[in-house]
């Protein structure tokens, strides 16, 4: 059989006609030899069924009078060849008897579970396990003497357009392949018509033991609502579904005994489909309960493994009820191929990793964030009030920032210390409630995501809109309270030092260098992006820190802690589990922010390229301190101006990166479509030209129309 496999690849590469490969393809078919034989001629076929080339079929060698003649069909789908191939079998019968029984004796003495319960099921709950998992499948191919139907789906549609054309295969195919599958191979019996219906159900039973395991696990159950809680086990959805398919299969098989009609049968159906819609709400619930009281990884990755199973076991029992639907096991038939290839693939396993990973952040940031979006004059007003006060605590950081610059440590000291630095400001800014520009969008976006549920709906778009633009309108007070304290202040500062102590906060050379190195001309853009890549991480660390608060109990274990309680009181120690609550991601948050500002610069440019942070609040600070260094006349230059400008660019890059950032997180976590997101975008900008002034100023008051869209 090698030798034959051999001398067929070297026709084939002989020859590109289509009708010649698949003549000798046919003619070397055997139904009696080993299985690895047959599914590597499987596996043969079905590469040539993807080919490309003419067909022009010739005569058997066999001399036989039915073979097909010559014609110059050019097939332009997998369809026409598989029709071709139907009809050089109707003619030359021992071809087709030999293809029937190898199609027959494989599906007999493969393990079809493993392609109907498992393909495209996740394995391992660790991501790098799972990485390495597909990768090894990739270097080492399934060999093809594995009983394994999975293994041998593998093997024969590696490509991603087979699902495709397999689901949207027309009528008269299937009904020919159905033919096949069912031929009577010479009347002898040795290879028996493969009824399909049987593993399905056996497939049907195996998911859904696996199904009510885990939905009766400790990990589900404790996960569940109050009123599912409370629920007898006996009641539960998940407890039922187990009896509920040994009906099923009792009333199958005493319909195919003839004790009963099909009306039981279909009663029977139809309560597992509605235990199966309960489950599936269950699931739902209980992934409702881990956004709001914290997320495990290996938690998700259980009860998202349940939900996929309770989808598969839908299919199959609509495959399953709809035996004589030939479209109907198409579908299910591109569904197994397509989920197969999916749990092989690496590209596949980092985008639903990071869908599952942006779905966890967003819901544990969402209430951080919400807090800062203004969305009327009065919230408007406050939020100028914080920024202000924001930028008098960054008057203090930007004159400890040169003055750890001028002791000139070695690069990564300086760093941390810059770090420690810009943490202990942002601290000190989230306790006293005030506010730092640019670094809303990060934590707002999140908060925007949850009203994109409710987009698709006249009355939740208007609602995403008025959000987005009162994030925009928010980050526009945040900024001009910022920069309205900080350059006055910190001009005032130095005009100070200058006149009562007769110095400068920095020397006129190094007062030149920082305009310079703000410019609008250098890379100033491009570090202000990159520092917007670091305010979008901060808003992960904040949520991170949330998620693991309340995952853990942190705030139970705090007030029910005995020691507390002694020294503080029972009720001292809810105030300060309550605290530590309200805090918790505030304070990683800022502090991680902080750190990062200090260190990541030190980091890549040791190892990486040069950069170095540009916030829009810190270096309009250390502008102005320049700007009083070197004099009024500095203002007649334009290396003051390029500086102001690239200030602008900073404002902008700021915002635009890390809103850009959480808002794709966002919608990686709500999977929505290109064309959602590209309608979502239009409306946003529909309703900014409608009204641009309300990008700076609540136009309206709330609840009255805003850019023809009403606000909360």
């Amino acid at each position: 059989m090698f030798r034959s496999l051999t001398t067929l690849v070297r026709k084939w590469r002989a020859s590109r006609n289509a009708g010649h490969q698949l003549d000798a393809l046919l003619a070397i078919a055997n139904a009696d030899a080993p299985y690895a034989e047959r599914s590597e001629w499987l596996i043969e076929l079905a590469h040539w069924i993807r080919r490309k080339g003419t067909v022009q079929p010739v005569a058997s060698d066999s001399g036989d009078p039915n073979a097909a003649p010559r014609d110059e069909t050019r097939p332009k789908s997998e369809h026409t060849r598989l029709r071709y191939l139907f009809r050089v079998l109707d003619r030359n019968p021992e071809w087709k008897a030999n293809v029937a029984g190898i199609l027959q004796a494989t599906l007999h003495e493969s393990d079809s579970i493993s392609l109907l319960c498992d393909a495209g099921m996740p394995v391992q709950s660790g991501f790098f396990g799972a990485i390495f998992e597909r990768l090894q499948a990739s270097l080492i191919p399934p060999a093809p003497n594995q009983r394994n139907l999975s293994a041998l789906v593998t093997l024969m549609f590696p490509e991603e357009t087979d699902a495709g054309w397999i689901e949207s295969l027309p009528l008269d195919v299937l009904a020919q392949l159905r033919a096949l599958l069912e031929f009577d191979v010479a009347g002898s019996g040795k290879h028996k018509p493969v009824a399909l219906s049987g593993d399905l159900l056996t497939a049907l039973h195996s998911l859904i033991c696996q199904i009510s395991s885990t939905g009766l696990s400790q990990t589900v159950r404790s996960r569940l609502d109050d009123e599912d809680s409370r629920m007898p086990l006996d009641k539960q959805p998940f407890y039922r579904l187990t009896r509920a398919m040994l009906a099923v299969e009792a009333a199958n098989a005493a319909v195919d005994e003839g004790r009963e009609e099909e009306l039981q049968l279909l009663h029977e159906v139809n309560y597992l489909r509605v235990l199966l819609d309960e489950c599936r709400a269950a699931v739902d619930r209980v992934f409702a309960h881990l956004y709001r009281n914290g997320v495990s990884v290996d938690i998700v990755f259980q009860v998202e493994r349940m939900r996929m199973r309770i989808l598969r076991a839908e299919h199959l029992l609509d495959a399953w009820m709809a035996d004589d639907n030939l479209h109907e096991g198409a579908r299910l038939a591109a569904e197994l191929v397509n989920a197969n290839q999916a749990s092989q693939s690496v590209a596949h396993l980092f985008r639903s990793n990071f869908a599952l990973l942006a779905r966890k952040m967003v819901e544990t940031s969402a209430d951080v964030g919400e807090h800062y979006i203004a969305r009327d004059r009065r919230e408007y007003l406050t939020m100028l009030r914080m920024a202000a006060g924001g930028g008098l605590v960054t008057v203090v950081t930007v004159c400890v920032k040169f003055w750890i610059t001028g002791v000139h440590l070695q690069s990564m000291i300086e760093g941390l210390f810059a770090g420690i630095n810009y943490a202990a400001s942002f601290t000190l800014m989230h306790f006293l409630h005030f506010t730092l520009a640019t670094k809303q969008p990060a934590m707002t976006a999140p908060t925007i995501a949850r009203e994109l549920d409710g987009a698709g709906t006249p009355q939740g778009l208007e609602a995403f809109v008025s959000s987005v633009i009162a994030l925009i309108r928010t980050q526009s007070a945040a900024i001009f309270g910022n920069v309205m304290l900080v350059v006055p202040f910190c001009l005032l500062i130095q005009i100070l030092f200058h006149t009562v102590l007769h110095t400068d906060l920095i020397s006129p050379e190094k007062a030149h260098h920082t305009l310079q190195s703000f410019s609008l001309l250098g890379p100033t853009p491009f570090y202000a992006a990159l520092t917007g890549v670091l305010l979008w991480s901060s808003s992960l660390v904040a949520g991170w820190a949330d998620n693991w608060f309340v995952l853990h109990r942190v705030g139970d274990a705090l007030a029910y802690n005995r020691r507390l309680r002694m020294t503080l009181g029972a009720a001292g120690a809810a105030k300060l589990a309550k605290f530590c609550r309200s805090n918790i991601s505030g304070v990683v948050g800022n502090v991680g922010l902080g750190l990062m500002l200090g260190l990541v610069p030190s980091i890549l440019t040791a190892f990486a390229f040069s950069f170095e942070v540009r916030h829009v609040t810190l270096s309009s600070g250390s502008i102005a301190i320049a700007a009083g260094v070197l004099g009024t006349g500095i203002l007649r230059t334009g290396e003051f101006w390029w500086a102001v400008a690239g200030a602008g660019s900073m404002a902008i890059l700021n915002v635009a990166v890390s809103f850009a950032l959480a808002f794709y997180m966002a919608v990686r976590s709500r999977s929505l479509r290109p064309t959602a997101v590209r309608s979502l975008i239009g409306a946003v900008r529909n309703a900014v030209l409608r009204n641009p002034l309300q990008l700076v100023w609540p136009v309206k008051a709330a609840g009255e129309s805003v850019g023809g869209l009403k606000t909360d």
